[in-house]
């Protein structure tokens, strides 16, 4: 079987909401049909780091706008599409919302949802998602 790598960036968008921190989930299909929650990453593409990635992806999946405020953990994984083992490592940042309002979105995700940054992590669906976002938790407070 063809093994080959891929490179992923996301962020974990947060805000000040009325009852404090909020971060920013998306919500889309698995292969299986299963509605899920998670933080929005993607490829990074050829002659971008996988900061512009953060931002860009983000801001497709959301239609939310963020700014890194500085990096999260690395997760990598393993999964086989069409035939072929893919390595995929994603990295994380920690992004503060901007103040814009949200423009359109990737239709890929069936919801963009702020929950309570302490919440986040329980509604996530990816065990390694959850560990980000406690991270994040983590920051916020430290």
């Amino acid at each position: 079987m063809k093994t080959r790598r891929q490179v992923s960036a996301g962020g974990v968008l947060v805000r000040t909401g009325p009852h404090g921190p909020e971060v920013l989930l998306a919500s889309r299909r698995t292969r299986r049909g299963d509605l899920v929650w998670g933080l929005p990453k993607g490829l990074v593409e050829t002659g971008e780091t996988p900061q512009e990635t953060a931002v860009r992806e983000v801001l497709e999946e959301t239609g939310h706008g963020g700014t890194i405020r500085g990096p999260l953990q690395e997760v990598s994984y393993w999964f086989v599409w069409e035939g072929t083992r893919i390595r995929k490592t994603v990295h994380f940042f920690l992004m503060d919302a901007s103040d814009e309002p949200p423009g359109p979105r990737d239709r890929e995700m069936e919801e963009v949802r702020w929950f309570p940054l302490e919440d986040a992590a329980d509604v996530a669906g990816f065990d390694s998602e959850k560990k980000v976002i406690r991270e994040a938790v983590q920051a916020v407070a430290g």
